[in-house]
């Protein structure tokens, strides 16, 4: 019966921390690749919180809880917010690309070269965070 109470605890904390962070998303114009990986995995980490809490709960109020999170999660974040945030990952993998492509190959300075490279993980690290974000997108259209 504890580990019931604690799951469900649980459950409320997380939401809450999802809700605050759909809330944050909704005034930002960018986010950063730690942001939105944080992100997937919160929405991730409850849906499954809420898929268990389900299976064990007779509680309406978890239920309750339960559907007004799965609402949020489906109508905010899966209709509104991961789109969104797919647009802008692939526009800006686009906009790098483009301008790492674009660069004269000549004798580079220094500076110029460590510019490259910072430039050449950020994409990096930007077409694995897509690749994670569309991964979400499979899993949410098998759902």
């Amino acid at each position: 019966m504890d580990s019931d109470i604690d799951i469900s605890q649980m459950f409320y904390s997380e939401s809450l921390k999802l809700q605050n962070l759909i809330e944050a998303i909704n005034t930002k114009t960018d986010m950063n690749v730690r942001e939105i990986t944080d992100t997937y995995y919160q929405v991730i980490n409850v849906s499954s919180i809420a898929a268990m809490l389900k299976q064990h709960t007779e509680s309406e109020e978890i239920l309750n809880k339960i559907q007004e999170t799965e609402k949020m999660i489906s109508e905010r974040f899966n209709s509104s917010i991961h789109p969104e945030i797919l647009t802008r990952l692939s526009l800006s993998i686009q906009e790098m690309t483009k301008t790492l492509q674009s660069e004269n190959f000549t004798e580079k300075s220094k500076e110029q070269i460590e510019y490259d490279a910072k430039l050449f993980e950020d994409l990096r690290q930007k077409m694995s965070t897509r690749e994670f974000v569309q991964q979400y997108e499979i899993g949410i259209s098998h759902d």
